[in-house]
């Protein structure tokens, strides 16, 4: 899917922060302690490298070795005091206070003892600093799902011991399937387990809320490492395949939508092709960005958009022709 511009902004960063912290280091390594491409890593240094403190001259610039960077060894020279400590607002403390409370409540029993722990000096030491504006937070943080569901996921992250697990998925279709459980992944809306599952063999992402059962089995979970981009949602290939035109105004969904591919067009709009399970989630897409669409292909997903767009339109009934709809006088009141 289409990077966000935030996730982004976190990975150059911390780029700068681990070359500030080491002589140099291969694109290849940079690669592997960022799960990204070396490609993606030389998109970065290039971005970095015009980027720096207002002023933008020169010398106001992030800068790097030349020579070294032939090489394909990156070594940061200047970092423009990107790595400074961090100097945290009484807002952002708090905040910070909110976050560690909801994990430690909410999370605390899939984490084993060490990290538990970790979390919780955290808390301490930033709920001393902030004083007592952390006394006003009262946050908690809960997984969407069937109180002994989330009991065996924790249970199953905690002890490393693998899943059965009863599920449904976007399409409606229920399915039962073996998982070793990785870690929790959380995003502004949902939670998921990402797993590997041996039905499909592979890395899956289950929405918690659609695991209709769990149970923990006697049998220990293998290792799987991490692939890169693992615990991102990437469309898969069961789903119809649809391309979206939008105007250059509609790149949020880009950003924020599971997208297979985007093109970049000359004349500043953009395509995205998605996997589409669900006809209804795409119909409720279309219509949220109806303005910044330009086209939607095949012609048979935009007939029924449109279609559902006219039903939607004639449910208002008189209100819908907007020759029965008095325009408002300012002289004459409501």
């Amino acid at each position: 899917m289409a990077e966000r511009a935030s996730d982004r902004v976190v990975r150059l960063l911390g780029l700068v922060a681990f070359l500030d912290r080491h002589e140099g280091a291969s694109v290849e390594e940079l690669a592997r302690q960022f799960g990204v491409t070396s490609e993606q890593v030389m998109a970065d240094i290039d971005t970095l490298w015009v980027s720096g403190t207002p002023g933008y001259l020169p010398y106001d610039l992030i800068d790097f070795d030349f020579s070294s960077y032939e090489r394909g060894v990156v070594r940061l020279t200047e970092s423009r005091n990107m790595t400074r400590p961090l100097r945290l607002s009484a807002r952002e403390g708090v905040a910070l206070v909110a976050s560690l409370r909801a994990l430690d409540a909410g999370l605390s029993g899939a984490l084993d003892d060490e990290r538990a722990q970790v979390v919780r000096s955290a808390l301490a030491k930033l709920t001393a600093a902030v004083g007592d504006a952390a006394g006003t937070v009262d946050v908690s943080l809960t997984l969407a799902a069937a109180p002994e569901v989330a009991a065996a996921l924790a249970t199953s992250l905690r002890e490393g011991r693998r899943l059965h697990l009863r599920y449904v998925n976007a399409a409606d279709v229920s399915s039962e399937r073996d998982v070793d459980p990785i870690r929790l992944v959380t995003d502004t809306d949902r939670s998921y387990l990402l797993g590997w599952c041996h039905a499909v063999e592979g890395e899956r992402l289950f929405r918690v809320d659609r695991i209709l059962a769990a149970h923990v089995l006697d049998e220990p979970a293998e290792h799987h490492p991490l692939a890169p981009g693992g615990g991102e949602f990437e469309p898969g290939d069961d789903g119809a395949l649809v391309t979206v035109h939008l105007a250059s105004q509609g790149r949020w969904i880009a950003e924020s939508t599971p997208v297979q591919e985007v093109r970049n067009l000359d004349d500043g709009s953009f395509e995205v092709d998605l996997r589409v399970v669900s006809p209804a989630w795409l119909r409720h897409l279309v219509l949220q960005a109806a303005n910044e669409i330009l086209d939607v292909r095949p012609a048979s997903v935009a007939a029924e958009v449109a279609s559902t767009a006219r039903a939607a339109l004639a449910a208002y009934g008189p209100l819908a022709d907007p020759a029965r709809v008095r325009p408002y006088d300012e002289h004459a009141g409501a």
